[in-house]
């Protein structure tokens, strides 16, 4: 019995030691196979130096809580009253208000529009047999001459025909304002007649035929009385020796 129980422990103890040796090669064997480990990167010093400053005993000192006024403190003091000022008395009665009056507006009055011939007498006057000196004396007229004095014509019978109580026998053209005479466009306007020895104002726009050379149409507008303080300064007359009537 004891031989057997002797080689049964030494059988337990080359297993053991043949066990450890197994382990001992493996763990040699997984040495060799793992990868080498790198040592850790070194960090970069980028030379900046932190200094930790520890804060000062005051600022660590909670503030003190507002003090509050007492309400008897709080309470404000009551606004002394201000003396109204006095009124200063007069004697004197009140002024009397004046009644608003409401602004007079004048009519404006238009402006006198010329009167437009319907009818024209130029060329019918100078074919009567008694214009024979008028037909002859405008035959020596030429140009802007014979046009002005055809319109003065023309001017003198409308007048004539408009107002039947005037008889104008003399016309002055430039009397205040000289004419404009333009190819076969005549325009007055500052012109005088004359009737029953008054000289008036009148305005007209006269317009020729370019090729017959007749009164094509006619416009006018009679005018105010002139005052005869004013006539020897425009060399208006009140009588040449023609005879008003």
């Amino acid at each position: 019995m004891e031989l057997a129980a002797d080689k049964w422990d030494d059988g337990i103890r080359r297993g053991a030691a043949a066990s450890f040796a197994l382990h001992i090669v493996a763990i040699l064997l997984l040495l060799l196979l793992l990868p080498k480990a790198e040592p850790p990167l070194p960090l970069p010093d980028d030379g900046l130096s932190v200094e930790i400053v520890p804060q000062a005993a005051e600022q660590l000192k909670m503030p003190e809580p507002a003090k509050t006024p007492s309400p008897e403190q709080a309470k404000p003091e009551a606004a002394k009253p201000e003396a109204e000022p006095a009124v200063p008395v007069t004697n004197n009665p009140p002024a009397a208000v004046m009644p608003s009056v409401a602004p007079i507006t004048l009519p404006v009055q238009k402006p006198a529009e010329f009167v437009k011939a319907r009818q024209l007498f130029s060329d019918k006057l100078l074919a009567d047999p008694r214009s024979r000196r008028a037909r002859e004396a405008l035959r020596g007229l030429a140009g802007s001459e014979r046009n002005l004095q055809l319109c003065d014509l023309e001017a003198l019978e409308q007048v004539r025909r408009a107002h039947p109580a005037m008889a104008p026998d003399m016309l002055a053209p430039y009397a205040m304002v000289a004419e404009k005479v333009s190819g076969n466009s005549v325009e007055v306007r500052g012109g005088a007649f004359r009737s029953k020895r008054k000289w008036y104002n009148i305005q007209f726009k006269c317009e020729l035929d370019a090729g017959s050379g007749k009164v094509a149409s006619f416009a006018f507008l009679v005018g105010d009385a002139i005052p005869q303080g004013e006539w020897q300064e425009h060399n208006l007359v009140a009588d040449d020796g023609a005879v008003d009537q």
